[in-house]
């Protein structure tokens, strides 16, 4: 990081940081706006995008760098839980309405797909945590596997494996906390949480 300004921004400072970055590269400076995870999954890549497209600035060179997600880290920790067919649903409704995250998951968990929860629960918002669980148990069994990862690949790092039915009450849930739920085919064997894609094993 040497002969480089970095500059950091809080949460909800997205607007003011991606509009940071585009004035500075209006100048000529090389800039690179950093996000955890994939910058195009719930990251920086589309609101840059979207600010470009408002403002014309079609002659910037706009790079956008694959990473890892939070679901494939997390899964890779818990072994084999997105083999199949899977839906990732943020539950942060600082940007999306309420209800339509609850109509998200009611169909998620009504088509039986593995469902991968970001941004589950902060200090201050709950609601949506508390209303996921109520519509997934609705759909799936309370028996089944859900996978809970803290800090992936982190300091801290902690990795649970639990049941539909103990989900709510599950602590030390919050926003750096990624879980997945399985679907009816979905199981734990020897500590690692699979769900079978449908091969024929016995061939």
């Amino acid at each position: 990081m040497d002969n480089k300004e970095v500059k950091s921004f809080g949460m909800m400072e997205e607007v003011k940081r991606a509009k940071r970055a585009i004035e500075d590269a209006k100048k000529g400076r090389r800039v690179c706006i950093v996000s955890s995870g994939d910058s195009g999954v719930y990251g920086m890549a589309g609101l840059v995008l979207e600010l470009l497209k408002k403002s014309g600035l079609n002659e910037l060179r706009v790079e956008i760098i694959p990473g890892i997600i939070a679901a494939t880290s997390c899964a890779a920790l818990l072994g084999a839980p997105l083999t199949h067919d899977f839906a990732a649903i943020s539950l942060s409704d600082l940007l999306t309405d309420l209800n339509l995250i609850k109509r998200r998951i009611e169909l998620a968990a009504a088509a039986d797909f593995v469902i991968v929860l970001y941004n589950p629960k902060s200090a201050k918002r709950v609601t949506p945590f508390k209303e996921a669980c109520r519509i997934l148990l609705k759909h799936k069994s309370p028996s089944t596997p859900v996978g809970i990862v803290e800090n992936a690949y982190r300091d801290k790092q902690r990795v649970s494996l639990t049941t539909l039915s103990k989900l709510s009450s599950f602590e030390k849930i919050n926003m750096v906390t990624t879980i997945i739920i399985g679907n009816s085919k979905t199981y734990i064997k020897d500590k690692f949480m699979i769900t079978p894609r449908g091969y024929n094993l016995c061939s």
